[in-house]
């Protein structure tokens, strides 16, 4: 698919006649909420199959075919061009694969049903196609090595429906916070580790369940070790019973980095042991941070390399946000609350206040700022089709297993439309 940016004076309608793509279309792929209004800066998805190159300067057939990776012969035959042409500037060229071959991966996605809760199944149904795993969100331990219980059949279910295969996801979450004393309580102790295991295995074969993913954050460098070898006690219970193991792993980029987040988490152990690893590859930008992007490609290729030369490829799962934030300005640290929103919303929010959409190359992420009715700023960064994108070519680059989303719930239209144009979407059902 093309991905298309807005420019001053264009109208959904003339963007259409540009791409032969009737207008109507490209609002209901898009999801607009204004089709009558589009915001400077705004990409679209134009839906039809390849992409117009709009020639520059100084290029030529052959150069455009080398950056694109396509056979020259093959760019001159679907344009019906000779060998010979000349290309004058700004020409649309149409650019299409002669191979319609996509990569396959495995994509997952965390539900909440905190967050979800009766919408959960709808929810679940509407992306079903495009998931091979749903991680619900989430059993948390307790100081005695007990689960607390959720109320989760009826999205079990549903997920099984979908041939998506359902992860119990397990959390040190205490009091609504990561703990990393309740991490210890349970790590340092052999029988409440097997306790936690035991009751675990209960669950999942009483709902259905078909796999386990350790969830367990600010873990700390005391239990680096112990929680290496609780995931070798899941991984000799799970085997036999068929079951997947997974675990969520801090955002590392280098060995040795200090902190409870971090310390705790050991890519190379936990990589040999689970079947998987989902890596967390966003939240730079987050609640209580100074306005910027929540997964900047610099930063998420950063730890791909460093997982990589750790982990073997075919383990990692890139972790993508489906939200982003909205910050009132001026930022002032230990103050400043910033609010989720998602692609939707943020693209009201700049229709709204008459924004222009601006894009950081470095960070390949979208933004913008806009006063509010009181008169306050405002600095907005989320995720639209170019970062998706760009998460998406990474994943390619490393020829990683897959991704994963945080979280279902909220609005991203483009995002589900360029995973289908990327990727076949694996069923392990």
């Amino acid at each position: 698919m093309q991905i298309h940016v807005v420019n001053p004076g264009e109208s959904l309608w003339s963007i259409g006649q540009m791409y032969n793509v009737p207008f109507q279309a490209i609002s209901e792929a898009n999801q607009l909420p204004n089709p009558d209004r589009l915001v400077v800066g705004q990409s679209l998805v134009i839906p039809f199959e390849g992409r117009y190159h709009w020639v520059m300067p100084g290029e030529s057939v052959w150069g455009i075919s080398q950056q694109y990776g396509i056979p020259f012969e093959h760019i001159l035959r679907i344009n019906n061009l000779p060998m010979s042409a000349f290309l004058p500037i700004g020409y649309p060229l149409y650019i299409s694969s002669p191979s319609q071959m996509k990569p396959s991966i495995d994509v997952a996605a965390y539900m909440d049903l905190d967050i979800t809760g009766e919408n959960s199944q709808a929810i679940l149904n509407e992306v079903g196609e495009s998931l091979t795993f749903l991680t619900i969100f989430s059993y948390q331990m307790n100081a005695d090595g007990t689960l607390t219980p959720i109320d989760d059949q009826a999205v079990i279910n549903t997920a099984l429906d979908n041939q998506i295969v359902p992860l119990m996801v397990i959390t040190n979450i205490e009091d609504g916070q990561f703990s990393t004393e309740l991490a210890t309580t349970v790590l340092q102790s052999e029988e409440l580790q097997n306790r936690l295991l035991d009751e675990a295995l209960a669950i999942m074969e009483e709902k259905g369940f078909l796999g386990l993913d350790f969830d367990l954050e600010y873990v700390g460098a005391q239990n680096r070790e112990a929680y290496n070898n609780l995931m070798r006690k899941a991984k000799e219970r799970l085997d036999p019973r068929g079951y997947f193991l997974s675990s969520a792993l801090a955002p590392q980029v280098e060995p040795g980095m200090e902190g409870d987040l971090y310390a705790g988490h050991d890519y190379a152990a936990q990589g040999e042991i689970a079947d998987f690893l989902f890596l967390m590859t966003y939240e730079w930008g987050y609640t209580g941070s100074p306005p910027q992007a929540v997964a900047p490609i610099d930063q998420v290729r950063r730890v791909i390399e460093y997982a990589v030369s750790l982990v073997p490829n075919d383990k990692i799962m890139m972790g993508i946000p489906l939200y982003g934030y909205d910050w009132a300005l001026p930022y002032v640290e230990g103050e400043t609350q910033a609010e989720a929103i998602d692609h939707q919303q943020a693209l009201e929010l700049a229709l709204q206040y008459n924004a222009s959409i601006e894009y950081d190359t470095e960070a390949q992420s979208p933004h913008f700022t806009y006063y509010d009715d009181e008169g306050t700023e405002h600095e907005v960064w989320f995720d639209d089709a170019r970062s998706i994108q760009a998460k998406f070519d990474l994943i390619k680059e490393f020829n990683l297993r897959g991704l994963f989303y945080w979280v279902l719930g909220w609005d991203f239209p483009q995002n589900w439309l360029l995973l289908e144009d990327n990727f076949n979407v694996n069923k392990r059902l």
